[in-house]
């Protein structure tokens, strides 16, 4: 069960221990890297084009460099770029990396290596997911019992941390929003009873946006001293709403869309949580009936495929499946509709924004936070589809391009660099890691 380190930075420094790799190219005229990207060759702007994974943040802002002996152990699952908690936690590990922090990666089999990260992988066995949950906080907890760490932070429900990024929210809260009630499975008494332990003892809590601070204050008691919002950021290169001009053309015409067709956009995956009905019955609903709805994620597709034929927009529905190209997709559609039943923030709320698309959340997600009415989309009832109708028909109404320099204005404060150093913040109160109970 011994984790299996294997190093992609650079050579050992004076100390013995690895010098921080950076994901930067040579050095410019500030001595700053310049940037480089994980992915695959540059288009004729410099920027890389459609389809790479781009987690390299923006270039390193003066003052937020960490010392060079802050080593950061890191549990979270393996990242796949269609997982908005994936991709956020890619993102934030890559921008650590460039702000000068010793990063170490504990995570399951099936992680790829990033530059300037130290890979320790759990060799956890095949096992239903309730033996699994529980598989992953023992197996976790042994293997930072073995290393000496500044800080341990977690991203997973596990039992040994000095912080926990509440991604995912609270899992009592999320079964609440389905209507579970009291019929709970093996699964989901477990997961409650890891959350109850985490929230109770670990000493420094992160919610991602204000709503899941109230949920866990809420939910679990957890004092404002140890609980602090920290958003994410976004890639405000790759996603631009200068992809417009590149992308559009060639992206609607894969999809097959109508040129002038309006298009709404939907992202997700698990399609009951994000409320893909919901999309469907408003897009039914809109008085153009050659507007189209497209649909990016992972799910069982029969039961809204069912729902689609229904309401009479089966050929008005174009399914994708889970890309890796998105911001070809935000340049092809006119507005993004996203009716979550459950969202602790959703990264597809900052990705559409600084791409210049107007965006329609749900009063449910922590991404209606920053949604300005009318400005940059709008907030709705995510069970109410008249109310999601409406606001396609107001923005159907916008001439083109008209929200565009608002929503990107609107995504702009949220970078790498501002989640650094909001996570500095919370390292600055912790000591050595020594949150362990049984």
């Amino acid at each position: 069960m011994r984790p299996k380190p294997a190093r992609t930075g650079g050579p050992k420094g004076q100390n013995g221990r690895p010098e921080p790799a950076r994901t930067g190219g040579p050095k410019g005229q500030d001595g700053r890297a310049e940037p480089s990207r994980i992915g695959g060759p540059k288009g004729q702007n410099g920027r890389p084009e459609p389809g790479r994974i781009c987690v390299r943040p923006p270039p390193v802002q003066a003052g937020l460099k960490a010392p060079a002996t802050m080593k950061v152990l890191i549990i979270a699952r393996p990242f796949v770029f269609h997982g908005g908690v994936e991709q956020a936690t890619a993102g934030l590990v890559a921008a650590l990396v460039e702000h000068g922090y010793e990063v170490h990666l504990l995570s399951p089999r099936g992680q790829a290596p990033m530059r300037g990260v130290t890979l320790h992988t759990l060799p956890l066995p095949p096992l239903p997911s309730a033996a699994r949950v529980l598989a992953l906080a023992m197996s976790a907890r042994l293997a930072v019992a073995r290393g000496a760490w500044d800080v341990v932070q977690s991203h997973e429900r596990t039992l040994r941390q000095d912080v926990y990024r509440a991604g995912e929210g609270c899992h009592r809260a999320y079964l609440a929003s389905e209507d579970r009630g009291k019929t709970r499975g093996l699964y989901h008494r477990i997961v409650l009873a890891l959350e109850r332990r985490v929230f109770a003892q670990t000493p420094q809590i992160v919610a991602i946006a204000q709503v899941g601070r109230r949920e866990i204050e809420t939910l679990y008691g957890v004092p404002p001293g140890r609980l602090e919002v920290v958003y994410n950021g976004v890639d405000l290169t790759r996603f631009h709403p200068e992809n417009r001009s590149r992308f559009r053309a060639d992206a609607r015409a894969e999809a097959a869309l109508p040129a002038g067709a309006f298009t709404a956009l939907f992202v997700g995956s698990g399609f009951a949580r994000k409320g893909l009905a919901t999309a469907i019955e408003a897009i039914a609903a809109l008085s153009d009936r050659e507007s189209r709805l497209v649909v990016i994620g992972k799910g069982e597709r029969r039961l809204y495929q069912a729902i689609a034929t229904r309401s009479g927009v089966a050929e008005r529905l174009v399914w994708l499946g889970a890309r890796s190209d998105l911001e070809r997709w935000y340049a092809a559609a006119d507005v993004v509709v996203l009716p979550s039943r459950y969202e602790p923030f959703g990264n597809v709320h900052l990705e559409a924004l600084a791409s210049g698309l107007p965006v329609i959340a749900s009063a449910r997600a922590g991404g209606a936070e920053v949604i300005a009415d009318g400005i940059n989309g709008t907030v709705v009832d995510p069970l109410d589809s008249r109310a999601v109708t409406a606001a396609l028909e107001r923005f159907h109404q916008r001439r083109p391009g008209e929200l565009t320099a608002a929503a990107r204005a609107s995504a702009e404060p949220y970078t790498y660099a501002a989640q650094v150093q909001g996570f500095a913040k919370v390292y600055g109160r912790c000591a050595r890691a020594r949150c362990d109970f049984s």
